[in-house]
């Protein structure tokens, strides 16, 4: 439960027909399986204490009775269990047959929440032995308890406030309008589903597909729970099909034709990030409808067994990184394409290091310039070397620009920075701040007042992960006509350049782009030592790939410090310890507050992803934030980790 995680199932349980003794006891093998592995909340399939295919035995009073004695054994034998059971059975109310799920923890019936769509098609006829349920709520007497009933039951817990749990059963997700659409609006981040459905040609598909989206659409977690082997196969067969979605991913999804057992850690703090993100998600008064039912559950630390990707900005599948890349080069081409249009500028000036960001920008502002019919030699790529330049980023710089067909000036920039030293009485000798810096922006004014000689603009090459840093000369590097990389993470920077690579039909092109990905990550201000870079960037801010990883679920999903390092703590397993994560972290904090200002005036560039930083979208942040908060969490996390 710490950090938002916790860990549900969804199974699918031996089952006799008509035999609720049978199933109380295969039930309760998968609840002390789900009780060991510590879920919280573990959802049965739909009638699972009958089985579903009772037909008109419905109508048997024994079956009836015996189902209700079943619940009570479970009430009992749960009664020491902290966490929430939902178990499908018939029950009669006001005289009235139906088909529920009913909500246990600890001892208590929390809830019953009727079905409302029954179906009466072809090889089902529920409305043969069922009565529809009904949104209102009202207070029945089961089990000698005061219980709720109604499908308008949303279920609180009162120790995890971003724990709200609803539920629909079966049919009810297959309607045009599902109940969980209205449960989610209300507050439910936690949709319970018992189903039995059953299983023909291609349907599995079909079923995935309406969980997934759903999930999405409602960003909310979603535990369906299907009938398997066991029930009757006079006319149907039924295969098990459990699955556990979260805003859209699949977490966890069982084989068919075989009952099993499934679990996964959702997380809540992410998707109650999200509901706070979207100001059109939730109806004011639709929570004014509902009845709300509050329990608890023991507090435990849930250990993380799903997946963090270290890359979060980057498909692991290739044919799907491979579609983003492409998709991403043209957003950012069809930004640039529509402000060169806009301004009537015919020409374009980048500064070109030979670096990865430069590499980026030079090949979208290709694309844009394709797209809009201008020559490629109005691309006027402007080297400028000076004391840190190696001849490795130089060549390829030259190198890229005539394989591109772009135009090539060199300026050597030493002799004016060495002026401007003596101008303010700066000693060369000193490679301090001033020293880089002064370089940063000579290059940005001969950019500049190269786009006023030509009629064009300055094409800036800064990606988001150094903006995120502040790791940019304000007013040199930081500034530009339109940035084309502002909102494209480092990490993300190199595959967009490896994926021009693998898709050039120019050999030759593709051998540079290769070797500017080989390069290390460097701004190139202090001396080289024996020809090679001296100064790498990840060496002193510490590694993009961990910077990126921070950024995204700061920004996304607005995590503290303490979460973040333990999802960095359990992405990076076996690459970074605890310290080295620890150290990173605590720099981004820090920077990411103390850099803002550098933001706060960000050129114009295209957004091409769920994150950007620019003022005037989506960070808006004042430039004097304090982060005292941030760093009080990384000083008790520091404590905590006895670093």
């Amino acid at each position: 439960m710490k950090d938002g995680f916790l860990r549900v199932a969804a199974a699918s349980v031996d089952v006799k027909v008509a035999d609720p003794v049978f199933n109380k006891e295969s039930i309760m093998k998968a609840v002390k399986k789900a009780y060991d592995r510590e879920v919280k909340v573990l959802v049965l399939p739909e009638l699972v204490l009958s089985a579903y295919t009772c037909g008109d035995l419905f109508w048997q009073r024994p079956l009836l009775e015996e189902s209700k004695k079943q619940l009570k054994a479970l009430l009992e034998e749960t009664r020491e269990m902290s966490m929430v059971l939902v178990v499908g059975m018939p029950l009669i109310v006001h005289q009235n047959l139906f088909n529920c799920a009913v909500f246990l923890c600890k001892g208590r019936i929390v809830g019953v929440v009727p079905k409302h769509s029954l179906p009466n098609y072809s090889e089902f006829y529920e409305m043969r032995h069922f009565t529809p349920g009904k949104r209102s709520v009202e207070m029945i007497r089961l089990l000698g308890q005061e219980v709720p009933f109604g499908m308008n039951l949303l279920f609180c817990c009162e120790n995890m406030e971003d724990l709200v749990l609803a539920c629909e059963l079966c049919e009810d997700l297959w309607v045009p309008m599902p109940p969980s659409t209205f449960h989610a609006m209300a507050g439910a981040t936690v949709i319970c589903n018992p189903s039995a459905s059953d299983e023909t040609t291609t349907k599995d598909s079909y079923r995935r597909g309406l969980v997934s989206s759903q999930s999405a659409r409602l960003v909310c977690a979603y535990i369906y729970s299907s009938a398997g082997e066991g029930e009757s196969t006079q006319d149907l067969v039924y295969s098990g099909h459990n699955m556990i979605a979260e805003y859209g991913n699949m977490l966890a999804e069982s084989e068919r034709f075989e009952n099993h057992y499934i679990e996964a850690e959702i997380d809540l703090q992410r998707i109650a990030a999200d509901r706070r993100r979207m100001s059109t998600f939730v109806t004011d008064d639709m929570g004014q409808e509902y009845h709300r039912v509050y329990f608890s559950l023991d507090e435990t630390e849930t250990e993380l067994n799903r997946y963090f990707s270290r890359t979060p900005f980057i498909p692991s599948d290739k044919q799907d990184r491979d579609k983003r890349c492409d998709e991403i080069l043209t957003i950012q081409a069809m930004g640039l394409k529509k402000r060169l249009a806009h301004t009537g500028c015919r020409s374009a000036v980048v500064g070109i290091s030979g670096g990865l960001d430069s590499t980026l920008a030079v090949l979208v502002t290709a694309r844009a310039f394709d797209m809009l019919d201008i020559p490629r030699e109005h691309i006027i790529c402007v080297t400028m070397p000076c004391f840190g330049t190696t001849d490795r980023t130089y060549s390829n710089a030259v190198m890229l620009t005539r394989k591109l067909g772009a135009s090539l000036r060199e300026i050597r920039i030493n002799k004016a920075v060495e002026q401007h030293f003596e101008d303010i009485g700066h000693d060369e000798s000193v490679h301090d701040v001033t020293y880089e810096n002064s370089q940063a922006r000579e290059r940005t004014q001969i950019l500049m007042d190269i786009a006023n000689q030509t009629n064009g603009m300055v094409i800036g090459t800064g990606d988001m992960s150094e903006l995120a840093l502040g790791w940019a000369t304000y007013n040199g590097d930081h500034m530009s006509m339109y940035a084309v990389n502002c909102s494209v993470p480092k990490t993300l920077v190199r595959h967009l350049v490896r994926y021009y690579a693998d898709t050039t039909d120019q050999e030759e092109l593709r051998s540079v782009l290769l070797d500017v990905l080989d390069t290390p990550v460097s701004p190139e201000l202090l001396p080289p030592v024996d020809g090679v870079i001296s100064q790498k960037t990840e060496d002193l801010v510490g590694p993009y790939e961990l910077h990126d990883f921070y950024l995204y679920y700061m920004l996304r999903f607005g995590f503290g410090p303490e979460k973040i390092f333990r999802l960095a703590k359990k992405a990076y397993a076996g690459e970074y310890d605890d310290a080295t994560i620890y150290k990173w972290l605590r720099t981004f904090c820090w920077r990411f507050f103390a850099q803002h200002f550098k933001r706060s005036c960000l050129p114009d560039g295209p957004k091409v992803g769920s994150i950007a930083v620019s003022p005037r979208g989506d960070l808006r942040m004042p430039s004097d934030a304090s982060p005292s908060v941030w760093m009080a969490e990384m000083d008790r996390l520091k404590e905590q980790l006895q670093l």
